[in-house]
Parts: C-alpha cells; sequence; structure tokens
C-alpha cells in the first residue's frame, strides 16, 4: 500500500507527467516542454532523496546517480534536432543510468536464482526488435547494440531481486525495469525504423511511468 505523502507525490507527479505530455507534442509550448521534461526526473529525485534516508549509503547515492544521468540523458535528447551528436550523448548518459539501477538491483539479487528461461526470453525479445532496426542503424549499430544489451540486463537484475525484497517493492520494480524497455523500444523503433504516430507521447509516458515505478519500488524495499 501507498502512504499517504506518496500518495500525494503520485498525483503531483501525474500533472508533471500528463504537462509534458501536453507540451512535448505542440511546438508552441516549447518554453514549457524545456521545464516539464527535466521536471519528470527531478522531481522523483527530490522525493526519493527525502525518504530514502533509512537506506545504506550505497544504494542511495547509486539510485541519486541513476535519477541524475536520466536527468542528462533527458536533457541532451531535447536538444537532438540541433545535432545528431546530442542523440548519441543522450544514450551514453541514459548508458551510464542504467548500469547505476542495474548495480543497485544487483544489492538485493536472490543468489539461488538463475534465471536461463527468462533470460531467453530477453534474448530472443533482443534478437527481434534488432531484425527491425538493423537496416536503420548504420552508424549507430555498436552504441545501440550496447545499450539494448545493457537494458536486457537490467530488466534481468530486476528479476532477480524476487524473493529478496518485499512483494510490493519486486513488482514496481520489475515493472518498472520492463516498461523502461518497452519505451526505448518505441524510441529506438520510431528512429530507427519507422515513424510511429503520437510516439512522442507513448515514449515519454512508459518512461515516466518506468521511473516511478522504479524509484517508489526502491522506496518500498523492506
Amino acid at each position: 500500500m501507498l502512504s499517504e505523502t506518496e500518495k500525494k507525490f503520485s498525483i503531483i507527479f501525474s500533472l508533471i507527467l500528463i504537462s509534458e505530455l501536453i507540451t512535448g507534442s505542440h511546438p508552441d509550448y516549447e518554453v514549457l516542454h524545456y521545464i516539464c521534461k527535466p521536471a519528470i526526473v527531478i522531481s522523483l529525485l527530490v522525493f526519493f532523496w527525502i525518504h530514502s534516508k533509512r537506506f545504506n549509503v550505497k544504494l542511495r547515492y547509486l539510485t541519486v546517480l541513476a535519477l541524475l544521468f536520466s536527468l542528462m540523458g533527458d536533457i541532451l535528447l531535447m536538444f537532438v534536432d540541433r545535432s545528431p551528436n546530442y542523440f548519441l550523448f543522450g544514450l551514453v548518459a541514459f548508458l551510464v543510468a542504467h548500469t547505476m539501477y542495474i548495480s543497485v538491483f544487483l544489492l538485493h539479487r536472490n543468489k539461488q536464482i538463475y534465471p536461463f528461461r527468462f533470460s531467453a526470453i530477453l534474448i530472443v525479445y533482443g534478437l527481434g526488435l534488432y531484425s527491425f532496426l538493423q537496416d536503420g542503424l548504420n552508424d549507430m549499430l555498436f552504441p545501440v547494440l550496447i545499450y539494448m544489451l545493457v537494458i536486457l540486463i537490467m530488466v534481468n537484475t530486476a528479476f532477480l531481486r524476487i524473493k529478496q525484497t518485499s512483494s510490493l517493492s519486486y513488482k514496481l520494480v520489475f515493472i518498472g525495469a520492463i516498461t523502461f524497455a518497452i519505451s526505448d523500444s518505441i524510441l529506438a523503433l520510431n528512429k530507427f525504423n519507422t515513424p510511429i504516430a503520437y510516439s512522442n507521447i507513448g515514449i515519454m509516458f512508459t518512461y515516466g511511468l518506468a521511473q516511478y515505478l522504479i524509484v517508489l519500488g526502491i522506496l518500498k524495499h523492506r
């Protein structure tokens, strides 16, 4: 269950995310978009820092780093129209963010679990996604493959938290990790395959939801 504070934050976060979905879809609201998009992660960062004091330093700082690099990635991707280099820099920032999340999830890893079947499913998914992307990757082939590998590892490590944390924490983080992978998949398909109608809304909704679920799930660890 969510506490009253978490419920209130969830309402505030929902308003921020909805504002970004609106402003990010209309060129006339560009200035507001530059405020609303970073506010998604900034709000989570502030909320996490305030309510994570009971955790050890390693978990706190790894999560904060994950959010800071996510924020950096968000800002860089806002300027991708000005130079293709911003996309690569943003990719690197999110790559580091995912690595930080992997480190957080491994702190609560169930060492008795060897997820061969789940890993096989992720590999099949990754190969399927790559088959749609390969013709459009060109010079981005290596960076995108590395990124895909890291995010699939993140989903896998989220899965490995089973029975090493509370049921609610596990479900929130696991669903959040999967949602993050979905968000990145939509982004990749839209950029390297075929433009998707209303892709910005789909990408940002799943991205915001993923970050929210992961942060809340970490805070629910018991």
